[in-house]
């Protein structure tokens, strides 16, 4: 084994090399375990590792600071050196950093920063699959079929800096989704979960939602388009307002280009954007939802920069009590507006103050409404107003005066988060939930369901 192969001592040969007049590095360490079924029977598992370095050179000219990134994956001790001169020479090969500040110091270093990685693997499904197990033969006898896959993964991530930075921080990360479907694959139905290691997720819990919703799809209503109270459940709610947070640059908000533009110049924070007792927050130590309590920025944006490398992280919120509170920003881009700095953080809570499940608020329902189980393929179609499209998908439901009567069809639907918490009348009990469509990217999120009065089903879908 190279003397040089532990993750904080590539961080500390790698800034040993630097030339440049300022260097970040971060190396990731990542292991990841899976599980895949389809109909009723699992199909393959697998281990994964890997390794990942960034290098950011910083070179300070007389125009201003100029900054280099190059990151690589599976990098050797002998690819340290090559990998740290090419950092520099994008650096002095760039214009100044409109971004620049100075790189950030004086944070005390992490607990562990010289110890090995944390590692997963397949002994985080040790509970998990015989219960999976189980399920399978219930689904078998029920007749329905199982689908789907279970994913963890454990990254440690060493952050050291040329301004003494020494900082850690291990995350794991894991998934559960679970589909439904009858033998003539006519109904279909899914569920997901995150969790971080899989000692808190039930398949049997699971599945048994899953053959309720089957049941439901017997009967089958076909609606035209139009608007309809709606019930979203959480995972919609994430998914909906986990887009409108990438969209909340305080910079793009000041630049009057976004939804929290306001006219006539500046940004809409002191506005009241729903009557409900609304808190959007992020916490880096949120129970069950923590994430990185410091910035790691693997290029600069709009809502990130790569000069913000190791900037401590505290709670934040975003709404509270219905009123826009902050929007994002980096050290930069606080400058530019004014505003205090808000880096973002790597979770969302929205807390309503709402104590009721969704079954609970299905049955207190008084004449029609529908029931969304998911939403997918979502996108911007007018960033002034967020307004975005996208469809449902897995089970929409019709209910009437307290009960789901039956499946209906699915629709494409058109509506703005900002414009849905406006027109919210009643958000659940919040509980963590996996977002359908950005579960790939963002994980860690606790929503309540929400109950719109007149949700925008633009056109009827005839897709799944």
């Amino acid at each position: 084994m190279s003397r040089v192969s532990k993750p904080h001592e590539i961080v500390e040969r790698t800034l040993d090399l630097s030339t440049a007049d300022g260097c970040v590095v971060i190396a990731e360490e990542n292991s990841s375990a899976n599980l895949r079924w389809a109909g009723n029977a699992l199909t393959t598992n697998g281990v994964t590792r890997g390794r990942t370095l960034t290098v950011i050179a910083t070179v300070d000219g007389a125009r201003g600071t100029a900054s280099g990134v190059v990151s690589r994956s599976a990098v050797t001790p002998d690819e340290l050196e090559p990998l740290v001169r090419a950092a520099e020479a994008a650096a002095r090969g760039a214009g100044p950093a409109e971004d620049a500040q100075p790189l950030v110091s004086g944070v005390p270093a992490s607990p562990g920063f010289t110890d090995a990685p944390a590692e997963t693997g397949s002994e985080v499904f040790g509970d998990f699959a015989p219960a999976l197990g189980d399920s399978f033969a219930r689904a078998r006898s029920g007749g329905r079929e199982l689908y789907g896959f279970a994913h963890h993964e454990m990254t440690s991530t060493y952050l050291g800096t040329s301004t003494g930075l020494r900082l850690r921080h291990d995350q794991p990360n894991g998934t559960l989704e679970l589909n439904a479907k009858s033998p003539d694959r006519t109904r279909s139905a899914w569920a997901g979960r995150a969790t971080r290691d899989f000692t808190d997720v039930d398949p049997a819990e699971l599945d048994a939602e899953l053959a309720r919703r089957l049941r439901w799809a017997e009967r089958r209503v076909e609606l035209p388009a139009g608007r309809y109270e709606t019930l979203l459940p959480p995972t919609a709610v994430a998914d909906l307002l986990i887009y409108q947070y990438w969209s909340a640059s305080a910079r793009d908000a000041a630049e009057g280009r976004t939804v929290f533009s306001r006219p006539g110049g500046g940004t809409r924070i002191g506005e009241k954007l729903s009557e409900l007792p609304l808190t959007l927050r992020g916490d880096p130590h949120e129970p069950g939802l923590e994430s990185a309590p410091f910035v790691i920025a693997h290029s600069s944006g709009d809502d990130s920069s790569v000069f913000d490398n190791g900037l401590p992280l505290e709670p934040v919120r975003w709404i509270e009590d219905g009123r826009l509170e902050r929007l994002t920003t980096t050290r930069h881009s606080a400058g530019l507006t004014g505003l205090p700095v808000a880096p973002t953080v790597d979770n969302l809570v929205l807390d309503g103050g709402g104590e009721r499940s969704l079954e609970e608020m299905v049955a207190a329902t008084t004449g029609r409404a529908l029931l969304l189980t998911c939403l997918w393929y979502i996108r911007e179609v007018d960033p002034a107003s967020l307004l975005l499209t996208g469809l449902t998908r897995d089970g929409v439901y019709l209910v009437e005066d307290g009960e789901v009567v039956g499946e209906v069809n699915n629709f494409r639907f058109n509506e703005s988060p900002v414009g849905l918490l406006s027109r919210a009348s009643e958000a659940g009990r919040t509980e963590r939930t996996l977002p359908r469509e950005w579960g790939d990217y963002f994980t860690r999120a606790a929503m309540p369901a929400l109950r719109v009065p007149d949700f925008h089903m633009s056109s009827v879908s005839r897709g799944v």
